[in-house]
């Protein structure tokens, strides 16, 4: 049986709810009892089917989502939680192949740890992540105390940033999180030639384990998505030696 929660003022994301999703029912007590210790509200699953049904009831702040899982898979448990919220994930692996990584990236997650893995180290990508959605989310509303503009306007490419909302010639664009946070700090710099460890560091922050090719992995899906032609894109052209730049 699952370990009873602590009790106490909730620290750090105050009662954020935190979806776990492992069907090593070891490792998931042992979770579960870690993160309500931190005053986070913890629901639980243990395969793939289950975590659909609880994710869409109880929408949770957050989903930590092993990739091996009975009934369906971590990749494809991903893949239609990206089609339907914007929650961010943070995708657990046994395996350290490269592949699993930029597929688990591809499919919508936001950060993945390999196994084993420190509690510390989770815990500090559960606070990462639960921070950053909260920053992003204070930016798009105030900005040194004065309102910012509810959209972006770029020609026939509009963000919304009240309704995280990508439109081109009047038709909303489905993006992915990271795409659109993305997106938004470069639609925030036009004209300027931002490095990748630049957007790394403010898009999935300073201590997101993943590389460079993150980036140029993102920027690809962007260009697809907002380019007219992504093979030779006129709105995020690359700076050779350095990064990209948006050119609206």
């Amino acid at each position: 049986m699952p370990k009873k929660k602590k009790k106490g003022k909730p620290r750090g994301e105050q009662r954020s709810r935190i979806l776990i999703v492992e069907d090593d029912l070891t490792l998931l007590e042992t979770l579960e009892y870690n993160l309500a210790a931190e005053g986070y509200k913890v629901i639980t699953a243990a395969d793939g089917l289950t975590a659909l049904e609880i994710a869409r009831e109880e929408e949770p702040d957050l989903i930590v989502l092993d990739l091996m899982l009975p009934r369906m898979d971590g990749f494809e448990v991903c893949r239609i939680l990206r089609r339907e919220m914007t929650v961010p994930i943070l995708m657990l692996t046994a395996r350290a192949d490269e592949v699993d990584r930029v597929v688990g990236l591809e499919v919508g997650a936001d950060d993945y740890l390999t196994k084993p893995f420190s509690m510390r180290e989770l815990l500090a990508r559960v606070k990462a992540l639960l921070r950053r959605v909260r920053l992003i989310r204070e930016e798009m509303a105030e900005e040194n105390g004065v309102p910012r503009a509810e959209q972006l306007v770029f020609g026939d490419l509009v963000i919304d940033l009240d309704r995280r909302e990508v439109l081109i010639r009047g038709e909303a664009l489905r993006l992915k999180p990271k795409e659109f946070e993305l997106l938004v700090f470069l639609a925030r710099h036009p004209g300027s030639a931002l490095s990748r460890d630049l957007l790394l560091e403010r898009v999935w922050g300073w201590d997101y384990g993943g590389g460079s090719r993150t980036v140029d992995v993102h920027v690809r899906w962007l260009r697809e998505k907002v380019e007219v032609d992504p093979a030779n894109p006129e709105r995020i052209v690359t700076v050779r030696g350095v990064g990209y730049c948006f050119e609206g």
